[in-house]
């Protein structure tokens, strides 16, 4: 039986990164993986399916809303559910298989099953026990529900039953206004079902910018989605054919209920640990699941390493990757690095919204003195040649060094645009680096140059 210097458990963006990695530099590597294909939720039932489905979703939007004004005459679109769903399983059997291809090609040895640590250096599948230098737990992470609410995922369901719902909903509840339930609600909502959505705060994708978060509850309520804020949800009840949400709003004393044909849970994740023996190892974990790690990834117990979800951060798949590449390296004898500062975060409705950085509370709370530059979308002339001017670019930079802090963005492409400050912030630039380079005319980006112009003496198209 082969002995492996590293072992991956669990496939999805952490974990098949890093197996890669691993393998790149030497390192006799291989992934332990329970479902048929590769790729773990990411692939399967969380990124790459919703993105098919919100990409299909707005060119429906497109073609009803937008084609008549370019001059595009043609018969009022109709949704075909069925081939919709075999769009997106087409989209997922390409990006699984082709994981599964760059395992042979990088000569990754897939272990197939579920796996457990029966003790360090080993990594049980199956009935198979394999002997290994290091074991890399990248078991990624599973929704997470409200007391009382009991997920069925027929009539209640996560975001991965809500990716394979039988019929579009005529009215459809959303319990969590952050990023699952925006985009998922966002596309049924196209789709033409009635979307309310109830989040127990008192604004929507908590954590984001402030003015940002305004403004995308403004569009997004402009485009049909309704929203109840400060929602307390108490219950969902279900018969064969509707579900029932009772919920109480803060400073009021009654119950109140909302009908829909489906309820999706979209309050959070948690980590999937409990299979793998750690309570027996006595690796150590905190309150809520996620695995202790060192600042080189490793557990309590020595040999064993823990990346992506299951460890503290934003579960976020590039997140997971990062920490792949870079543990990789350290296992091969180099320097492995993230910056956590400068993970983007993305939303992908229609607009996209995405954010690096600081945002101002986080600034004023430590009492950091900032400057402000902020463009709209409106002044860009390919946002407003393609009806996408909603939003804003707001760069957040160092009022004595003009260091640039963090960038918060509403508006087209927002998830493509982030990463030039990304880079920029990498290197430690200032804003009016950004400003001082040129730009190519007509393009979204020309907006973040003038966000940056606006944080010294002022945007040109404004």
């Amino acid at each position: 039986m082969k002995k492996y210097d590293v072992i991956v458990i669990g496939s999805g963006p952490a974990g098949y990164v890093c197996a890669i990695r691993c393998s790149q530099l030497g390192l006799r590597t291989a992934c332990v993986e329970g479902r048929e294909t590769l790729g773990g939720t990411c692939l399967n039932v969380g990124c790459i399916p919703s993105k098919a489905l919100l990409h299909a979703s707005h060119m429906l939007h497109e073609a009803k809303d937008n084609f008549g004004k370019l001059g595009i005459k043609c018969q009022k679109p109709a949704v075909d559910w069925q081939s919709m769903r075999k769009y997106k399983e087409e989209t997922i059997s390409q990006n699984t298989k082709g994981i599964e291809f760059l395992f042979k090609k990088n000569k990754v040895d897939w272990l197939q099953g579920w796996g457990s640590i029966p003790a360090p250096g080993k990594v049980a599948v199956g009935k198979e026990t394999f002997d290994t230098t290091h074991i890399v737990i990248a078991s990624g992470s599973e929704p997470t529900t409200l007391k009382g609410v009991d997920i069925d995922e027929k009539r209640v369901v996560s975001s991965t039953g809500a990716l394979e719902l039988a019929k579009i909903p005529k009215k459809l509840t959303v319990i969590g206004a952050g990023v699952i339930g925006l985009e998922l609600g966002s596309v049924y909502s196209r789709l033409g079902s009635e979307v309310t959505i109830l989040e127990y705060l008192d604004a929507i994708t908590p954590g984001m910018d402030q003015e940002i978060q305004k403004s995308f509850l403004r569009i997004l309520t402009k485009q049909g989605l309704k929203f109840i804020l400060g929602a307390a949800v108490q219950t969902v009840t279900t018969t064969k054919t509707s579900a029932k949400t009772s919920f109480q709003c803060k400073g009021g004393d009654s119950i109140e209920t909302l009908g829909s044909d489906v309820v999706l849970v979209a309050t959070g994740r948690k980590p999937v640990t409990r299979e793998l023996g750690l309570e027996t190892l006595g690796v150590a974990c905190s309150g809520s699941g996620q695995i202790q790690v060192d600042d080189t990834w490793q557990t309590n117990i020595k040999g064993i390493y823990a990346i992506g979800d299951c460890v503290a951060g934003p579960m976020l798949a590039h997140k997971g990757e990062d920490e792949g590449m870079a543990l990789a390296e350290h296992l091969s004898g180099a320097h492995g690095h993230v910056d956590y500062n400068i993970i983007p975060s993305v939303i992908y409705t229609h607009p996209e919204v995405a954010s690096v950085g600081m945002t101002e509370d986080q600034l004023k709370a430590t009492n950091q003195a900032y400057k402000v530059g902020k463009f709209n979308f409106m002044g860009n002339g390919r946002a407003k040649a393609n009806f996408a001017a909603d939003g804003f670019v707001k760069i957040l930079a160092d009022k004595d060094t003009d260091c640039i802090l963090g960038c918060h963005i509403i508006g087209p492409s927002a998830g493509d645009l982030i990463h030039e400050v990304c880079v920029a912030m990498e290197f430690g630039a200032s804003a009016e680096d950004l400003a001082l380079t040129c730009h190519a005319h007509p393009t979204y980006s020309e907006a973040v140059r003038e966000a940056a112009l606006a944080c010294g003496t002022g945007a040109i198209h404004a």
